[in-house]
């Protein structure tokens, strides 16, 4: 390199240096007056004497850099340990202008010294005075480069263990009580029967060979997003039923589709007919179909009925009954095939109310619940859940947490309760105890409370237990008090049946956003598990209130709260503005309530568990989870008058598009968001996702991984395993193998159960949010099946493919 070129090398390194120089110290003395680190601002400082020192090219300046390289490293590891990404945010760019300043077009150029008057020419500093200085920042850098290695291989956030292996009684999971025995290779409800468990007792895979799964057949329904009038919001989440040698599954667009479960071939399709564009839609989804098998006394079905029936809730509000045969309706259930579930419904408004999961189904009732909009008014639907005789339709039911001892069916032109807790997810039965378990969101909007009626406030965010025969309340447990977080229930409770003490329990496992899995005696609803109630943060908005305890759950996910410490980024810029962010934020851990400046919510109303839930193992008595991290920003808006859109501006719109987070009729508006940098990067340092097993009897996590890749969540497709969240649920078979397919990284990966080691992955065409399942075939092979679609609003790719894997013939 001439001379020149090194002198331009040289001033181009001292005004990168200043740059840096001055962004940190200005950031850095902002997040000291807001009682942050004092880091920055020094750092900021010897940026600025480097860069001087280069100006003058003097070798100090590879003696003060050296200063940076070592400092910033000892008090990254006093703040992260030896914990490879949070290292990584902290000390990039400071490694690599170290390594820019040790190049010879810099470090020749460091040995003149500039020309003085009277001087003829330029001498040079001593040569112990250069070398000092390069050997300081090259061993400083050299120790950056064995903390970065040891760095690569710990994982401090790892549990090891392993599963306890026993066997109990409770294995035979085809007698359990949620209704008649189901041969082992089939799956006739969401979670494979009434209890929830997604687990199945197959043992053809094993851990020893699922590696040797491979494609067995793909179907593609043809049904993609994208379509006029849909929502962001358009997923394919379907888990299929396998019933004798079909398999059932329902599309975005409610389709209706029946498969050869062997080969994948068509066998019928129905369309029922909606329009997204007359619909005021959030979401545009079907998680999954019920199914109610011929009854064993059943004569020969005549007049319109069917011997046996699927039933699929539509976007427009309909619950359909079809012949599992051929997809014809059922014309003799409800009216022609069909119940309107707007009747005696409050504020009607197509789209904004419907049943987005599979109703529950028992000998003899149908049980549904629906979703309404979130948080854009104070005069939604109700949140009733109903039960329909599962022959002719009837209403036999509905329960209204308004009124909640009077379950008789409503009188005509009678409406239920307006904008009252809804169920939107999948409930879970019982029919043994005769029982439905049911859980509940909040009452709109999330955010704010102040005019919450006592049973509202009774029932909001719980678990709830209603008498199968009578809809009556039998138990209810709530999991927060006064929500005001949208940390309303969003799994299905998993039924099991656990040895404590020595004494069988038959137990309810329920998930929450928060953190928490409740294991709870599901005759009573008393905690199995120790629940304790802490202290909660107070201070709500002005009109609002707080709770001043929450229940905490003896099993928990819930991570520690956030510190300036866990603040990430790419660089240690946009790591310095999250910390600031976060300093700016109001923020006093879990349950932090949401205020006018804004508040920091974590873990997110995303959730650590959603409407997956978990996979429990009745053998092993565990719950194979999926929990995952990210912090989300609340700020109230207040609003002046009923018309004024606050947090999206412009014009109110149309009648068919909800106007989200405006929540009209309240004293606030709410602006959510996820909590990231201004590069779009989580705030938080990663992991962002795990799966984890924990033991059920006694509370205790027995090992925890992080999980998935950033292959399909970043520009770059790099496969850095950080760990990501995952939006969709596990499965476990008795072998003790796990399948899951919702991680943000297109692949389906299989588990060993006992300690959580990856066995195998496959690669997917789009996102897979959606739960997959297992059965078995007529060919004698056991099939694990993985829908891909994507999630609108999660960003991953949208697909329409159904692909089945087994081993090789």
């Amino acid at each position: 390199m001439k001379q020149s070129e090194r002198s331009i090398a040289l001033w181009v390194m001292a005004i990168l240096l200043g740059l840096m120089g001055l962004g940190s110290l200005g950031g850095g003395l902002w997040l000291i007056l807001l009682g942050g680190s004092w880091y920055y601002a020094i750092a900021g400082i010897l940026f600025l004497v480097t860069a001087l020192l280069l100006v003058k090219r003097s070798p100090a300046a590879l003696a003060v850099y050296a200063v940076v390289v070592f400092g910033t490293l000892i008090w990254a590891l006093w703040e992260a340990g030896l914990d490879w990404w949070p290292l990584a945010a902290r000390g990039d760019v400071i490694a690599v202008v170290g390594f820019l300043l040790l190049m010879p077009w810099i470090t020749r150029r460091l040995g003149e010294r500039q020309p003085m008057a009277g001087v003829p020419a330029p001498g040079v500093y001593p040569v112990g005075v250069f070398r000092g200085s390069g050997i300081a920042l090259t061993a400083s850098l050299a120790a950056v480069l064995l903390v970065a290695v040891a760095s690569w291989f710990t994982d401090p956030h790892r549990i090891d263990g392993t599963v306890p292996s026993r066997q109990t009684a409770s294995a035979a999971l085809p007698g359990d009580g949620s209704g008649p025995a189901i041969p082992d290779g089939e799956w006739h409800a969401y979670g494979r029967t009434g209890y929830g468990q997604r687990y199945s007792p197959l043992t053809a895979i094993t851990p020893e060979n699922v590696d040797r799964l491979e494609v067995a057949w793909t179907y593609n329904t043809g049904d993609l997003p994208g379509q006029p009038g849909d929502p962001e919001e358009t997923t394919f989440q379907v888990t299929p039923l396998k019933i004798d040698n079909r398999l059932f599954l329902c599309s975005p667009h409610q389709h209706v589709i029946a498969l050869d479960a062997t080969t994948g071939e068509e066998v019928w399709r129905r369309d029922l007919q909606i329009d997204p564009k007359q619909l005021a839609l959030q979401h545009l989804t079907c998680r999954g179909l019920s199914y109610h098998p011929t009854p064993q006394t059943a004569g020969n079905a005549a007049g319109g009925a069917c011997a046996a029936k699927l039933f699929m809730p539509t976007a427009d509000g309909r619950l359909v009954a079809l012949n599992p045969e051929d997809g014809s309706i059922c014309s003799g259930f409800g009216r022609n095939g069909e119940i309107d579930l707007w009747a005696n419904m409050p504020n009607v408004r197509p789209g904004a109310y419907y049943s987005t999961s599979p109703p529950v189904v028992t000998a003899d009732l149908i049980i549904v619940g629906g979703t309404v909009l979130d948080n854009v008014s104070t005069r939604e639907q109700s949140g009733v859940i109903r039960a329909f005789d599962v022959n002719d339709g009837h209403l036999v039911w509905n329960w209204d947490s308004a009124e909640p001892d009077r379950t008789a069916p409503i009188a005509e032109g009678q409406t239920y309760t307006a904008n009252s807790p809804n169920s939107w997810t999948v409930s879970s039965v019982d029919e043994a105890l005769g029982m439905v378990y049911v859980p509940l969101g909040n009452q709109p909007p999330d955010q704010f409370g102040g005019n919450r009626s006592p049973e509202v406030e009774r029932f909001s965010s719980s678990v709830v237990a209603l008498d199968l025969a009578t809809g009556q309340v039998r138990w209810v447990f709530q999991t927060v008090h006064h929500d005001l977080w949208d940390y309303d229930v969003p799994a299905q409770p998993s039924l099991i049946d656990l040895t404590v003490n020595g004494q069988t329990v038959p137990a309810l496992v329920q998930p929450t956003k928060q953190g928490e899995l409740f294991v709870l005696d599901r005759r009573t609803g008393q905690p199995v598990l120790p629940v304790t109630e802490m202290p909660a943060p107070q201070g709500a908005a002005e009109g609002d209130h707080t709770a001043p305890t929450q229940p905490v759950s003896a099993l928990s996910f819930d991570p520690p709260p956030l510190t300036g410490a866990d603040m990430w980024g790419a660089t240690m810029f946009d790591q310095l503005a999250c910390r600031i962010a976060l300093k700016r934020l109001r923020y006093e851990g879990r349950y932090t309530p949401p205020s006018l400046q804004g508040s920091l919510v974590y873990p997110g109303n995303f959730g650590v568990f959603n409407w997956g839930g978990v996979a429990v193992d009745p053998q092993r008595q565990i719950a194979f989870t999926t929990p995952a991290y990210l912090a989300f920003v609340s700020q109230l808006v207040p609003r002046e008058n009923d018309t004024e859109l606050y947090v999206q501006g412009g014009e109110r719109p149309e009648y068919s598009l909800p106007a989200l987070n405006e929540n009209f009729g309240a004293p606030y508006a709410v602006k959510l968001g996820p909590f990231v940098s201004v590069l779009g990067l989580p705030c938080q340092a990663p992991p962002w996702g795990y799966v984890a097993a924990a033991d059920l009897t006694t509370g205790e996590v027995v090992w925890k991984h992080k999980n998935g890749t950033t292959r399909d969540a970043s520009p770059i497709p790099l496969p850095f395993r950080m760990g990501v969240p995952s939006l969709g649920g596990p499965i476990m078979t008795a072998s003790g193998v796990a399948f899951l397919s919702g991680t943000i990284d297109d692949y389906v990966r299989a588990y060993d159960v006992s300690n959580g080691r990856q066995l195998w992955e496959s690669r997917l065409p789009a996102g897979g949010q959606a739960t997959p399942m297992t059965y078995l075939g007529e060919d004698g092979r056991q099939y694990v099946l993985v829908v891909a679609g994507g999630h609108g609003s999660l960003g991953t790719k949208a697909g329409d493919s159904v692909i089945a894997y087994a081993l090789p013939k």
